[in-house]
């Protein structure tokens, strides 16, 4: 665990909240920010990430969704029978993506430079960040399918997870991305204490992804996450030859193994 200091730390504990796949934190230092960060982060949802995952986990529109709604002038057009539906078919698991948690704040003006950007965020000084700024944030895994479980009582699917980086190859073509390995290991170890240690019901995971390929946060070739390096480079150039990376056979021997050895 990161040395939080004792308040960050308190405060880290008593709140925390998924964000599409992403756990945010408060970055003020006074306890007193907790309650006004809650709103930054998405407590009220006023971006409706949650509202969507609890009209189809719940099988209803929730007090505070029909409120954000009304503020919004938002009018939904109800045909007879919908709500019946909405109610009888609700999901059966809840599957989602994680890379990084985020902060925010309770100033607002802090919020106003990040506010609709999904993949900006207040830096979190505790936190390694990868090249794109994403923050590393393994316990944030684990943050996230404790509240998901807590809340939906569903079982959850981990569905992507995974390191952007520039890999540098040797002449033949062998990266050895041993940074890539110890993300994936320390987010996959923190996985396994939610599931053994905290009872989360988690039916599986899966990494991004299995080979490089561009992008779809950043448009870059040279962003890659794969466990198998593509000679093909942002300007177009590159003989497409896939060569697998270190990370390539630790992962093998993950699966082959079920976890156990990382």
């Amino acid at each position: 665990m990161p040395p939080f200091p004792p308040v960050s730390l308190e405060k880290a504990l008593q709140f925390f909240l998924i964000k599409g796949g992403e756990v945010k934190a408060p970055a003020d230092g006074t306890i007193q920010a907790i309650f006004p960060t809650k709103h930054a982060i998405g407590m009220v949802t006023e971006n409706g990430v949650e509202l969507l995952i609890d009209v189809q986990a719940y099988g209803a529109y929730p007090a505070y969704g029909l409120k954000m709604m009304e503020r919004e002038g938002v009018k939904l057009r109800m045909e007879e029978g919908d709500l019946e539906l909405l109610r009888d078919h609700t999901v059966d698991f809840i599957s989602f993506s994680y890379y990084n948690s985020m902060c925010a704040s309770a100033d607002p003006d802090l919020n106003a430079r990040i506010k609709g950007n999904i993949f900006d965020s207040l830096e979190n000084p505790y936190l390694p960040s990868s090249e794109w700024g994403w923050q590393i944030d393994p316990l944030g895994l684990r943050i996230t399918l404790n509240v998901l479980c807590d809340r939906y009582r569903k079982p959850l699917f981990v569905s992507e997870n995974g390191l952007g980086a520039v890999d540098v190859p040797d002449r033949n073509g062998y990266v050895e991305d041993d940074y890539r390995i110890d993300y994936m290991r320390a987010h996959i170890r923190e996985m396994k204490k939610a599931v053994d240690e905290d009872g989360v019901d988690l039916m599986g995971y899966t990494s991004w992804g299995c080979i490089d390929l561009v992008s779809a946060s950043s448009g870059e070739m040279r962003k890659r996450y794969g466990f198998i390096y593509v000679d093909k480079q942002d300007d177009g150039t590159g003989t497409l030859k896939r060569t697998p990376k270190k990370s390539f056979y630790w992962y093998q021997k993950v699966i082959e193994s079920n976890g156990e050895i990382l």
